[in-house]
């Protein structure tokens, strides 16, 4: 196990070899330094996880009242209610949530998450299981409490809160398959970078594969999320594969998009073609028809993350290693058939 403390230059002056001042040389990008020794200081700082401190005069022990908080996108409506959770937990508490995002890149989330921890803040809580090995080094040993969220399939560094997507995955499945459809579509967008939807589609195919079944058609896009790409993405699946009889999207968004294409096209819903999505969405309960989803229990993540946070903030030190699954619930709305 690494010391639970952060590490310093000297820790980065040991494992390169060089002099602790060429070490602030090279990290603040100033002053004279051969372009190997530079190279060399900077793979030792990134492989360990070196984060430097940029709280002025501080000591290194220090920190700030803030929790950096790491999440992929502001555009899909499900993270501002995670965010309304941890805010809600936090008030009171002397504890201020700094938000970042990544667009759901690695290269990105390293970026922000050295950014933020280089203020030294007294948490994080961070979307996601699966990190690049630098983020991993940077939070492992950043010295502060580490809440993994939004996912529990994996190893957390520290305490993780979520569902378990892989299980969600097989839940819908099931239902599908009980009502009877059996040419079944699975319409996703940013893959495959977005890991919870790839580990939904997991558990989602594995069920389908156990009654004899594989996903009849797919159709991925890399972009974004947006009633434009689900109704482009569904017309382009369902022209290839017309006798699909069941499309089950990654998330509500685009699952909107293809419900208001069906409508259009006069396809009867759910008795020809069932859809649903993902997220449990409210903004979308005025479509024509209520779409079939699951929520995340994202406001409920977010504010156990936050209390995980809080408590070890004042002491409070048994939730390290602490794992918080939630159990999100099926809503069959009016596209998917009940019997």
């Amino acid at each position: 196990m690494p010391p639970k403390r952060p590490l310093t230059l000297r820790d980065v002056s040991e494992a390169s070899g060089v002099s602790e001042m060429t070490v602030s040389r090279v990290l603040r990008g100033k002053g004279d330094v051969s372009e190997a020794t530079r190279i060399k200081v900077k793979a030792a700082a990134k492989e360990m996880g070196y984060v430097p401190n940029r709280i002025a005069g501080a000591l290194a022990s220090s920190r700030v009242n803030l929790v950096a908080v790491i999440i992929p996108s502001l555009s899909n409506m499900v993270f501002p209610e995670v965010l309304s959770g941890i805010a809600d937990r936090l008030s009171g508490t002397g504890l201020q949530p700094v938000m970042g995002v990544t667009d759901y890149a690695p290269d990105a989330e390293e970026k922000v998450l050295f950014e933020m921890l280089s203020w030294r803040p007294s948490g994080v809580i961070i979307a996601g299981l699966e990190h690049s090995d630098a983020s991993r080094a940077m939070l492992a040993r950043a010295g502060i409490p580490v809440v993994e969220i939004m996912d529990v399939d994996g190893a957390a560094i520290d305490a993780c809160v979520g569902i378990s997507h892989r299980r969600a995955g097989r839940k819908m499945a099931e239902a599908i398959l009980e009502q009877g459809y059996r040419r079944i579509g699975f319409l996703g967008t940013k893959m495959p970078l977005d890991f919870r939807a790839r580990k939904r589609l997991e558990g989602f195919s594995q069920t389908l594969a156990q009654a004899g079944l594989n996903i009849t058609d797919q159709e991925f896009y890399s972009g974004g999320s947006s009633l434009a790409k689900g109704r482009e993405m569904t017309q382009a699946l369902m022209t290839r594969t017309p006798d699909i009889d069941f499309l089950y999207y990654s998330n509500d968004m685009i699952g909107a998009g293809g419900l208001l294409h069906l409508l259009e096209q006069g396809i009867d819903i759910p008795g020809r073609v069932g859809l649903a999505g993902f997220n449990g969405v409210e903004l979308l309960d005025g479509l024509p028809r209520k779409l079939a989803t699951m929520d995340a229990c994202r406001y409920a993540v977010g504010e156990k993350a936050a209390e995980i946070i809080a408590d070890r903030h004042v002491g409070k030190d048994e939730s390290e290693g602490l794992m918080v699954e939630l159990t999100p619930k099926l809503d069959f709305g009016d596209t998917l058939l009940r019997n």
